[in-house]
């Protein structure tokens, strides 16, 4: 199993949409991320910042780097763009965090 960590940020004013459109996620968009190989998947806030932290657990075989082709992916992006700094393809901004610990 692989451990998979990234950050992205909030826009001002969206922490509880952000939070209400998570809540609701859609459920072939939650079984696209499964059959990449996706499990394990929370994201946390930091509040003072709005940087969000997310960590995820990937298969040795996954296919996560195909999720940006998938269509109800962009349509994900798309219906998030708007409460998140987004690159032009409205993916979401995310820097990947190097593992420097991990106590099992």
């Amino acid at each position: 199993m692989i451990r998979n960590a990234f950050i992205m940020k909030l826009k001002p004013g969206c922490v509880d949409e952000y939070k209400r459109r998570h809540d609701n996620i859609w459920p072939e968009l939650a079984a696209e991320l499964r059959a990449a190989g996706i499990s394990d998947y929370s994201i946390f806030l930091d509040e003072h910042t709005l940087t969000l932290f997310a960590v995820q657990k990937l298969t040795e075989n996954n296919t996560a780097a195909r999720l940006p082709a998938s269509p109800i992916m962009r349509k994900w992006w798309e219906y998030m763009a708007p409460l998140m700094e987004t690159n032009p393809d409205n993916s979401p901004v995310t820097r990947p965090l190097k593992e420097v610990f991990h106590l099992d």
